[in-house]
């Protein structure tokens, strides 16, 4: 089945009480409100282990600065692209160009949300994707959304601008989802939480993360199992019919 998986950037679970059109995917959906990030909480090691279902004990990447690898574990994008499988990003923040190896994708589209504002620019991507896989058959697409950090680090974790900036990313969600319908499966989770105006700590609200599935073939209702950033990339590749990298340390959802 193909699958988008879509990060929203620093979303907290609670805050998706406030969030109207999440409500009604959720109920729609298999999900958890109790899944756990990586420690450092921090958005690219977060990446690094969502795509190569290792902590970044393993990964080596423990800042927002993208360290090589020192034992390689292949990632997400690179054992699709071993299977046949093509595979596509959308964002908005520009490091996370490191969590694939270069010639892993076929097609990636960055608009630089610190420079033209991560409103806009997730407007855009969310044009760009949805007129893409309207043309151009792609089995893992990765789609990525930063106003909401950006909102969490400008004005606080749960302020009125935290929850406007998430309403817009689900929106945006909701329009791809419509757009594209039930072709696809998608996977709606967060990296990692946020307290005051910063992360990156094990405090609950850093550590503690959403995950949301929906798609035609899955039983909706809560997950009850205990659930990790790791297990993305096996459940991707699951749903692909695709094997795992020996090395991944996550699990199947599904």
């Amino acid at each position: 089945m193909k699958t988008i998986v879509i990060i929203v950037d620093g979303m907290r679970p609670d805050a998706l009480a406030n969030v109207e059109v999440a409500q009604k995917i959720i109920a729609e959906s298999a999900y958890t409100m109790n899944a756990r990030t990586v420690y450092p909480s921090v958005t690219l090691p977060c990446h690094m282990s969502l795509f190569h279902s290792v902590t970044p004990e393993r990964h080596g990447t423990t800042t927002n600065v993208y360290m090589p690898q020192v034992r390689p574990v292949n990632g997400l994008c690179e054992v699709l692209k071993n299977a046949g499988k093509r595979s596509a990003m959308f964002y908005n923040w520009e490091d996370i160009r490191d969590v694939t190896r270069p010639n892993s994708l076929t097609h990636y589209s960055f608009y630089a949300g610190k420079r033209i504002g991560y409103k806009l620019a997730g407007e855009i991507i969310t044009d760009e994707i949805i007129k893409y896989l309207n043309e151009f058959d792609t089995d893992f697409t990765f789609l990525y959304f930063g106003y909401t950090d950006n909102a969490g680090h400008d004005y606080g974790w749960m302020s009125d601008e935290y929850i406007h900036a998430m309403n817009c990313s689900w929106n945006n969600i909701d329009k791809v989802m419509t757009a594209l319908g039930d072709e696809y499966t998608y996977i709606i989770l967060a990296d990692h939480g946020g307290h005051d105006r910063t992360h990156g700590t094990d405090m609950p609200e850093d550590m503690i993360i959403p995950v949301v599935i929906k798609g035609k073939d899955i039983i909706k209702g809560e997950i009850t199992s205990d659930v990790s950033i790791l297990d993305i990339a096996p459940t991707v590749v699951k749903l692909l019919g695709v094997y795992p990298d020996e090395d991944w340390e996550g699990k199947s959802l599904i």
